[in-house]
């Protein structure tokens, strides 16, 4: 199938090549000329595993192609839609001039038949503002949005752990077909399956469901679930699947405050709750929160729109989410400024990590980065190293100073602290290897994934989050 991607960032340089890499013809369109230029090329804007590797065999296929003319839309059956989505200066809400602008560009290239895919986050009801413009044009507009994790954006792509499609009002597809996310069909008896739903559909808003199970067929044909929901479902699906990551991550993190006060150990305390199936133990650890281009926005701009729908005060907790992931970087601040005698004036600090995530060099939000900061505005000498990130976070705190290789960085410190947790920091840099570079012996752990004992017993003071 000829397909477009109408963005290529993080979110639609992955897709298009990944859509190339199964088999169909991509077109990438993007207005930053220098970003089509190096992806034209094969080369990555961004660090991601995997992806230079399927965009070189996407190019070297003829398959998948980048351009700044919006006219190459033409002819494909499915446009993607993968703007991004900021936040609002000077606001919580999301700024949809991104998503706008494309649709705007892309409706004198549509022709009847065609699907425009959103795979943005947007607020709740953009859709439906989006769908009359489309539908004028002949086409459909679908919601299809993304479950990526920076690191791993190739794999989730390719082989996702569900697929959401959203359609609009009207289109036809039953209740009971909307609920069903698979192609077994009603299980109350009297159903019949998702793919015959699609078969006897008539009207264009099921077709467009029908061939987004086309565009995604070796996902389907593996078994993942194929969730057909209304336009403002799907929507909703992604923010407020972020929302509840966001929420247990700093849930963990409130704990770790009342641990630090008590002398409880929260790393114990996530294992033994964790047990319960009903709360597991992923996202339960308790750290300096969390970062990037998603979480953060995405919790805020949903506590902007649901004021705007005058129901604030059902999401009102995401604002003390929010708080409670901020003051963690506050906490990590203050156990390197306490350890260090009360003042970090011209101490030596090295900061293990300045990306938001390991396997990413997205600085956005970086909670690694912001520790950084606050430390250099207390006086203290900073040294920053990634084994990624470095370029990026040199663009934006150009007033740090980045060291590459990890050995140099931690040269003569007084303090390390980890705030990203590659595995050069966390599984590879033994305490007592580090004990033969730095200064001091003060290590904090803003991600509680280094070993407590094995540290102290090389002399080192050693402070995790939550821990005693």
């Amino acid at each position: 199938m000829r397909l477009s991607v109408i963005g290529c960032g993080y979110l639609g340089a992955v897709h298009a090549a990944a859509m190339a890499s199964i088999g169909h013809e991509v077109v990438g369109i993007d207005v930053d000329a220098r970003k089509i230029e190096a992806l034209s090329k094969g080369e990555a804007p961004f660090f991601e595993p995997g992806l230079p590797e399927i965009l070189a065999e996407g190019i070297a296929s003829g398959r998948l192609t980048f351009t700044t003319d919006m006219s190459a839309a033409s002819g494909a059956k499915v446009h993607f839609i993968g703007v991004g989505t900021p936040q609002q200066k000077g606001g919580y809400a999301a700024d949809l001039t991104y998503v706008n602008a494309a649709v705007d560009a892309l409706l004198p290239y549509l022709s009847p038949g065609d699907i425009v895919a959103g795979k943005s986050t947007v607020p709740v009801g953009t859709a439906a503002e989006l769908a009359p413009r489309i539908e004028a044009a002949g086409a459909t507009l679908v919601w299809n949005p993304e479950f990526l994790r920076e690191g791993f954006a190739v794999q989730d792509t390719i082989d996702p752990d569900r697929l959401v499609v959203g359609v609009a009002e009207g289109a036809g597809v039953s209740s009971r077909f909307a609920r069903s996310t698979t192609g077994e069909g009603d299980a109350g008896g009297g159903g019949v399956s998702s793919r015959s739903s699609l078969a006897r559909g008539a009207t264009g808003e099921v077709d467009a469901a029908s061939v987004l199970r086309e565009v995604y067929a070796p996902a389907v044909a593996k078994g993942t679930p194929f969730i057909v929901t209304d336009l403002a479902t799907a929507e909703l699906v992604k923010v407020a699947a972020n929302a509840f990551l966001a929420t247990k991550i700093s849930f963990i993190n409130a704990m770790a405050e009342i641990a630090e006060v008590t002398g409880a150990d929260v790393t114990q305390l996530a294992d033994a709750i964790g047990h319960d199936v009903r709360i597991g133990r992923r996202f339960l650890g308790a750290g300096i929160g969390f970062g990037g281009g998603c979480l953060p926005k995405d919790i805020r701009a949903f506590s902007a729109r649901a004021e705007e729908l005058g129901r604030g005060e059902s999401v009102a907790f995401l604002r003390e989410v929010d708080e409670i992931n901020l003051r963690r970087r506050d906490r990590a601040v203050q156990l390197v400024v306490d350890a260090l005698g009360g003042q970090v004036f011209q101490k030596k600090v090295t900061v293990l990590g300045a990306a938001f995530k390991p396997y990413s060099d997205d600085i956005r939000d970086s909670p690694a980065l912001d520790v950084a900061v606050r430390l250099y505005g207390l006086g203290a000498q900073v040294t920053v190293t990634d084994p990624e990130a470095i370029d990026n976070a040199r663009r934006a705190h150009p007033q740090l100073t980045y060291v590459a290789d990890r050995d140099e960085a931690i040269r003569d410190a007084d303090a390390l602290v980890l705030v990203t947790e590659w595995d050069e920091y966390r599984r590879e840099l033994a305490p007592s290897h580090a004990s033969t570079l730095t200064a001091g012996r003060v290590i904090v752990d803003g991600r509680n994934g280094l070993d407590p004992a094995a540290w102290r017993a090389e002399g080192w003071t050693y402070l995790g989050m939550g821990r005693p």
